[in-house]
C-alpha cells in the first residue's frame, strides 16, 4: 500500500508480461479479486485487508465495504478470516493502514513457518506433484505449498516438482512454474491427465496442494481436479499433503458439503488465450473448486505442524488454551504379572 493506493502484480498477464495493477479504491480492490488479478486464498484476504483499509481512509463506512468484498468469491475463506480480522481491528480504532500491514505480515509469517514445518517431507531425489498455484502470488510472500520447496532447496536438496498444468486458467504452467524457475528449482509441467500415469509408474512420491477452504472435519475445497488427484493417490499409495495456514481453516463449516463451490464464465473453458477452442454455440460447465474428502488427506502441513485430519479440531483458536483447562485424567498403575 503507498499512500491511498493499493498495488498488486497483476496474474493475468504472467508469464509473459509483469505488471502492476493499481486500485484507487476499495471497488478496485474487489474488481481485481473478482477478475483474478489478484488470486490464491491468502493473497485475497491481504488484498481485501488493504480495500477495507482504503475504505476507512476515504471515509466509507467499513461494514458497506466488508459487503462488497465479501461478495467478489464465495469459495475461499481467507477472504472472510481477513474481513472480520479488519474490522474488528478499525472497531477497537486501530490505524487502518498498519492493521493491514499486520494482517499481510502475519500470512508471510504463517508461510515461513509452512516451510519449515513441511521442508522435511521434501527428501533428496524425490518427486513431488502439485496441483494449480499455491507459491508466492498466491499469497504475500513465500507461498504454502513453495514454502517447503523453496527452504528444502536452499538447503541443497535435489528434486522434481511435477506441474499440473491446471486447466482452465493454466495457474501451473503459467504461474507455479514461472515460480519455479525464479528459484532455480527443477519442475517440467504435465497435462492434469498424466499425473494417474505417473503415480501408476511408481514416479510419484508426494503430492503437496493448497487450499482455498477446510471444514472442521478437515474436508478441503482447492482448484479443480484436487479431488481427483487424492484418489489417484490413494489408490497409488502416494502421501497427499495439504500446505494452507490456519486462516484457511473454517470451524463454523462442518464437512466439505456446506462449503460454496464457486461457478465461473464458461468463456474461461471454451477460449485459451482470447482464441476459441470449442465450436460455436458450444456450452460448457465451469466450476473453479471440488471437495476432497479428508479420508483421502494424509496430513496437513500448517504453522502450527503438520496435523493428522482426526487432529484438525485442535488447530481451533482457543483448542490448546481449554485442553490445558482439563485436568488430567488420573492414571492407574498396571498390576504387574507375576512371573
Amino acid at each position: 500500500m503507498e499512500g491511498p493506493t493499493v498495488r498488486m502484480i497483476d496474474q493475468r498477464y504472467l508469464p509473459h508480461e509483469l505488471r502492476v495493477y493499481v486500485a484507487e479504491s476499495y471497488k478496485d480492490v474487489a474488481a481485481a479479486i473478482r477478475e483474478m488479478v489478484v488470486r490464491g486464498a491468502p493473497a485475497i484476504g491481504a488484498a481485501a485487508a488493504y480495500g477495507l483499509a482504503q475504505a476507512a481512509m476515504q471515509g466509507v463506512e467499513p461494514e458497506d465495504a466488508a459487503e462488497v468484498l465479501r461478495a467478489t468469491r464465495p469459495t475461499g475463506h481467507d477472504l472472510f478470516f481477513a474481513i472480520e480480522y479488519m474490522l474488528r481491528a478499525v472497531g477497537q480504532g486501530e490505524n487502518p493502514a498498519k492493521a493491514a500491514d499486520a494482517y499481510a505480515a502475519l500470512d508471510e509469517e504463517r508461510c515461513r513457518r509452512i516451510g519449515e514445518y513441511g521442508e522435511r517431507l521434501v527428501t533428496d531425489g524425490s518427486r513431488i506433484l502439485t496441483h494449480c498455484n499455491a507459491g508466492a502470488l498466491a499469497c504475500v510472500d513465500i507461498g504454502t505449498v513453495t514454502a517447503p520447496l523453496r527452504l528444502a532447496h536452499a538447503r541443497g536438496r535435489k528434486f522434481l516438482v511435477y506441474v499440473d498444468e491446471t486447466r482452465p486458467r493454466l495457474q501451473g504452467s503459467r504461474l507455479t512454474a514461472w515460480e519455479l524457475a525464479q528459484e532455480g528449482i527443477e519442475h517440467v509441467v504435465i497435462v492434469d491427465n498424466a499425473a494417474g500415469l505417473l503415480m501408476q509408474q511408481g514416479k510419484v512420491d508426494l503430492v503437496l496442494v493448497g487450499a482455498d477452504r477446510i471444514a472442521a472435519n478437515g474436508d478441503v475445497a482447492n482448484k479443480i481436479g484436487t479431488y481427483e488427484k487424492a484418489v489417484l493417490a490413494k489408490e497409488n499409495g502416494v502421501p497427499f499433503f495439504v500446505a494452507a495456514p490456519t486462516s484457511t481453516f473454517d470451524f463454523a463449516i462442518r464437512t466439505g458439503r456446506e462449503i460454496p463451490i464457486e461457478n465461473r464464465a464458461e468463456d474461461e473453458v471454451l477460449s485459451v488465450g482470447g482464441m476459441r477452442i470449442a465450436p460455436e454455440g458450444v456450452h460448457a460447465l465451469n466450476p473453479a473448486f471440488d471437495i476432497t474428502p479428508a479420508k483421502y488427506v494424509t496430513g496437513f502441513v500448517t504453522e502450527r505442524g503438520i496435523v493428522r485430519p482426526a487432529d484438525v479440531r485442535k488447530l481451533r483458536p482457543g483448542a490448546a488454551r481449554r485442553s490445558a483447562r482439563r485436568p488430567a485424567k488420573k492414571s492407574t498403575p498396571k498390576k504387574r504379572k507375576r512371573r
